[in-house]
């Protein structure tokens, strides 16, 4: 800029010292307007026919009768027919002049900022056709203050051509024919005074111009364009904290797990994998329409039980998934020895999974149309391990991710995969390609070093024994050691969150406190006893010895919370079956800056607005829930019209709508005793007999 403006002799001191000052690119840019390279504008054009003089002159000295003063400057050959367009062009010069005094464009900005209003009207003729945006068909928001959701939707009604959208500055009860304040401030910055003289009103009406014409269009698309910039940021924030919580929900742990993937005419697709994800086998059933076999079905699925001895069912949230959750409900009071438990999983990304190269890859003889049952068994027994499978952005836990920055999203969605796996650390001997990538320091290639290395080899004995994979350098190996777990191993520190590096300050603390290193992990008692200042050196400080202990206290931690399961209401299958006033138990699906999804088992996941999320003031939903908890909610009304569910957790509106006797605890959703907030659920029963013997009486389909 600085070097521009010298280019044309227009650098002065006190110009070069504003712009060393700019604290903003918008202060920047203003500074630069007037010195910077233009296309032909109308102001320029009338430059070029010598109507500047005209201009200044007026501006000058409003004393002067326009028409009069522009008689002279009329001339046909320089495209100024007429005194009409000799005055046109002399109020264009200054229109553009004015327009680029920088002191003048921050002064408006700010107005516009602090006080327009955003207002949407619906295009005539799109009432029916963009219903889903009937919120806003006569809405405004201060501009200042648009939450990013509403910012968002306003945007995506008008891309779609049902909204229209307008900056309007409120009406201040002035009397008509009173400019309005940003024309009353252009007016008091360039001295422009109604004394009735004979150009005052010429003048005025440039102010307008000037207003209306140049400074009005530029600004709105400013803070348009700040608004959007706004709303996109704290909008990838929303999906990248609701990814997290995503990825770091409970395992179910390594046990046997059925993959559901409902479906009506093409039948509910069905994948027996085992504790470590290994697929043991696959089935097709037709328990709907047009077929509905429920018998047939439930005998294979009952077989494939009993031959795997399954221990959970994992149901697909999708197309037909209540109606599937009927037929694993029948299932399991059929054969409630088996001690079979039953959970609805987000399928979100499944199908994305399913046709990508990579289950090509792990799965070639298998089906696409049943790799979406591996993937949700999967995700059941380690939501984490499967989910970095598929492509962030595909998991769909934000709100208006397509109308975001589609790289910022996905950096930022990539980087919140990274810190979860290196969270929670990974197995280097059973770990897939797709988790060992996302542990910081290796890169793909690398990954499949590792892989091709353990196959050849067998699993790693030490972390040590990784400095013998092809291309893991010492430094490799130091971003990585830590983040990666060797269970079983020679060193029980490998399994831990102890990096390589500080063995030798657990052996010290296992010297001071006189038993062997390995006697030290879990010791709680004899750790307590050590104070992390006598053990802090040129590397570690006393922060990191600190961590070190807890870590040896429970060596291996995960971070991840408990697994428990939600339980649907039996006999609520639609929107149809929602009656106000009735009480749910479901899962978050969603947190949004307006509240949280929840899918309470009817197709449609019901909104929490965040007034309703507690009985006290909520500023951030994810205060108050996260992606995948369970919540009890109560349902405040349904539209079926709109499809829309508005649901309550505000425990006064539970009471007022659930009374009971004094002393009676609530029921939980579907009868039965409902837990204290922070009672632990039972773990389910498993019966002492076999499977084989819970399913003798079943006769398997041929």
């Amino acid at each position: 800029m600085l070097k521009g403006i010298g280019e044309q002799g227009k650098l002065t001191p006190e110009l070069e010292t504003l712009v060393r000052a700019a604290d903003t690119k918008a202060r920047l840019e203003d500074l630069y307007l007037p010195y910077k390279p233009k296309r032909r504008t109308r102001g320029q054009i009338a430059r070029d026919a010598g109507l500047e003089p005209l201009a200044q002159t007026l501006y000058s000295d409003p004393a002067q009768q326009p028409e009069a003063a522009a008689a002279a400057y009329v001339n046909a050959e320089a495209g100024v027919p007429d005194v009409a367009a000799a005055l046109e062009g002399a109020r264009w010069i200054l229109v553009e002049q004015w327009a680029e005094d920088a002191e003048l464009l921050g002064t408006l900005r700010d107005l516009l900022w602090q006080k327009a209003e955003w207002r949407s009207t619906v295009v005539p003729g799109k009432e029916d056709e963009g219903v889903r945006f009937s919120d806003y068909f006569a809405a405004s928001e201060p501009m200042a203050k648009a939450p990013s959701h509403r910012a968002l939707a306003l945007l995506r009604g008008r891309n779609e051509g049902v909204l229209r959208l307008g900056v309007v500055l409120p009406d201040e009860g002035l009397p008509a024919g009173t400019p309005a304040e940003p024309e009353r401030r252009i007016a008091a910055r360039v001295g422009v005074e109604d004394r009735r003289r004979p150009a005052d009103a010429w003048l005025r009406e440039t102010v307008r111009w000037t207003w209306k014409f140049k400074l009005a269009i530029h600004l709105e698309l400013e803070a348009e364009q700040r608004i959007r910039e706004a709303a996109e940021a704290e909008a990838i924030q929303v999906f990248g904290r609701n990814l997290r919580d995503l990825l770091l929900a409970a395992p179910a742990g390594p046990r046997v797990t059925m993959g559901l993937d409902p479906g009506i005419r093409t039948g509910v697709k069905v994948a027996v994998v085992d504790a470590t994800g290994r697929l043991l086998d696959t089935a097709t059933v037709f328990p709907h329409e047009p077929r509905n076999d429920r018998e047939g079905a439930l005998r294979t699925l009952a077989a494939l039980c009993a031959r795997h001895r399954v221990s959970l069912i994992a149901i697909g949230n999708g197309t037909a998934s209540r109606e599937t959750d009927a037929l694993v409900g029948a299932l399991l009071s059929q054969y409630p020895e088996a001690g079979l438990t039953k959970v609805m999983v987000s399928e979100a990304g499944a199908s994305v999974y399913s046709a990508s190269p990579l289950a090509s890859q792990e799965f070639p003889t298998v089906d696409v149309s049943l790799r979406g049952a591996i993937s949700i068994a999967r995700r059941l027994q380690d939501p984490l391990a499967e989910l970095v499978r598929i492509e962030p952005k595909a998991i769909g836990v934000g709100q208006y991710q397509y109308d975001v920055s589609q790289v910022q999203l996905a950096r930022t969605l990539n980087a919140v995969v990274e810190d979860c796996v290196n969270a929670v650390g990974a197995d280097v001997n059973t770990a897939s390609a797709p988790l060992l990538t996302r542990i910081s320091g290796l890169s793909e290639s690398l990954v499949r070093n590792i892989v091709a290395h353990r196959d050849a080899h067998g699993p790693f004995r030490t972390r040590q024994a990784l400095l013998e994979v092809p291309r893991i350098g010492e430094r490799t190996f130091q971003q990585a050691a830590g983040f990666l777990r060797i269970m079983q191993g020679d060193n029980p520190l490998d399994a831990s969150a102890v990096h390589p590096e500080a063995y030798p300050v657990v052996e010290r603390m296992a010297a001071r406190a006189g038993v062997a290193p390995r006697e030290l992990i879990g010791r709680a008692d004899t750790l307590k006893a050590l104070r992390p200042a006598e053990f802090v050196d040129a590397q570690f400080g006393e922060p990191t010895e600190r961590d070190i202990l807890r870590e040896l206290e429970k060596p291996g931690r995960d971070p991840r919370p408990e697994f428990r399961t939600a339980v649907f209401r039996d006999g609520v299958h639609a929107l149809s079956d929602l009656v106000p006033g009735m009480p749910l138990e479901g899962v978050v699906t969603n947190v949004a800056n307006f509240g949280a999804f929840v899918d309470i088992g009817v197709h449609q996941d019901g909104l929490v607005h965040v007034s309703q999320l507690a009985d006290r003031f909520v500023k951030d939903p994810h205060d108050v829930v996260k992606a995948g908890q369970i919540v009890t909610v109560t349902v405040l009304e349904v539209d079926l019209k709109r499809h829309c569910v508005s649901l309550t957790m505000k425990r006064q509106a539970v009471i007022e709508r659930q009374p009971r006797e004094a002393g009676a605890r609530p029921s939980a959703p579907g009868g039965g005793p409902r837990r204290d907030r922070h009672e632990r659920p039972a773990p389910p029963s498993r019966p002492a007999t076999s499977m084989a013997a819970a399913f003798a009486r079943v006769k398997p389909t041929p």
